[in-house]
């Protein structure tokens, strides 16, 4: 009987934990136009998520942590305190901030040594203890406008301080699906290699092989650019355009950089599409025999974010457009596929990612995942909302299966 009541109790206390959680959900759109503003940040503590393309979203709090803050670049921030027992969807508008004239003109040094003074107080603005993030991870692809493949999951990502490499930074599938069309003209699929791993190389902050060194930088011209703001603060930015041909394909984009704490806090990146043979050998890891492949698009966002004090990757999403068309056909087919990962949730790492659980750069998430029709899959975890014509897809794609 002692047994019995010690599991009614384990029982109990579970079922009270999972009631403490409550689901808010809503849209962010500009004051002025009316439009969504898609990837806006909504926060709660330490738990956040962006808004998909609609401007939609869902957050899973607990009780205690109703005070939502809207952020996006270039907008005011909004913070909005949720009543407990409030269900009602949170409709948030955020009114666009225009940056003072006295303002835009805020360095006057070389923007080489702003990036390098960035670069310096790394150690103080970004976490140097190991901390595990859990994040929502989704890739899609298109043919023209149809959706021929969606995957999406729940992933584990380890890191290392900041004044260490990504090289012991792991990520490991916590639980995914994936949702392939069945028709039979859909005959060349498209995976994204390496997938939930792209936010570790992308986080440029962490990773300065990618870019951010000396190396590097000097295959660029950099400039300053009128000032944006993020989240009610001031930011620097920077310009990068290919100055030197290189044997690989280069980016152009914008680095931006808070003007108090001089973190760096968004990076926008599109690689250069002039020479069409560099741009694929940089895009493309396989194709089928008799495909050619047209590269059009490779850009990439990374978004930090800021809380108690230190700076760390929030969102990052890879965009990729491509043609493909067959020898001997007149026309080719267009593709886009799009990877995006939020960190919804972070903590202090008690133990990194072992090599054996850890998602393997080469790998496809295409290939580790496949169950996907459950109503409760997602159970208490935060996730990206599925835009209105993405619901619509998987409704399609499954009723065809």
């Amino acid at each position: 009987m002692k047994r019995l009541m010690n599991i009614l109790g384990m029982l109990l206390l579970c079922m009270t934990v999972q009631a403490q959680l409550s689901v808010l959900t809503g849209t962010v759109t500009d004051a002025k136009t009316g439009d969504p503003i898609a990837q806006a940040t909504v926060a709660a503590g330490a738990s956040s998520v962006v808004t998909n393309d609609d401007g939609a979203f869902t957050l899973k709090v607990s009780l205690g942590s109703r005070q939502l803050s809207i952020s996006h670049i270039g907008y005011r921030t909004v913070r909005v305190k949720i009543p407990d027992g409030h269900s009602e969807p949170v409709n948030v508008r955020l009114q666009p901030t225009a940056v003072q004239l006295k303002e835009i003109v805020v360095f006057n040094e070389d923007p080489w040594q702003l990036v390098r003074l960035a670069l310096q107080k790394v150690p103080e603005n970004y976490s140097t203890a190991p901390q595990l993030y859990q994040c929502f991870y989704r890739e899609t692809a298109q043919k023209r406008k149809r959706y021929i493949y969606v995957a999406e999951g729940v992933v584990d990502m380890y890191k290392t301080g900041y004044q260490k490499s990504v090289h012991r930074d792991r990520v490991a599938i916590v639980k995914g699906r994936r949702l392939v069309s069945p028709k039979q003209s859909d005959t060349l699929g498209v995976k994204v290699l390496g997938g939930p791993t792209l936010p570790v190389n992308l986080d440029l902050v962490k990773n300065t092989d990618f870019l951010l060194n000396e190396e590097e930088l000097a295959k660029y011209t950099l400039a300053m650019a009128p000032s944006a703001v993020i989240d009610d603060r001031l930011q620097y930015v920077v310009t990068l355009t290919p100055r030197i041909p290189q044997p690989y394909a280069l980016f152009s984009g914008k680095l931006y950089i808070d003007r108090e704490s001089l973190a760096f806090t968004r990076a926008e990146l599109s690689l250069d599409m002039s020479d069409r043979d560099k741009a694929t050998a940089f895009m493309l890891r396989k194709k089928p025999r008799g495909v050619r492949f047209k590269p059009k698009e490779l850009s990439c966002l990374v978004d930090y974010r800021t809380v108690d004090g230190k700076t760390s990757m929030h969102y990052v999403r890879n965009t990729f457009r491509f043609g493909c068309d067959w020898k001997r056909r007149l026309f080719s087919t267009n593709f886009t596929a799009v990877a995006e990962l939020v960190v919804t949730d972070r903590k202090l790492a008690d133990r990194p990612i072992s090599g054996r659980e850890s998602f393997d750069s080469h790998d496809a998430f295409f290939d580790h995942v496949e169950f996907f029709r459950d109503p409760d899959f997602w159970e208490d975890y935060n996730i990206i909302e599925p835009t209105e014509r993405l619901d619509k897809a998987i409704g399609k794609i499954v009723k065809k299966r």
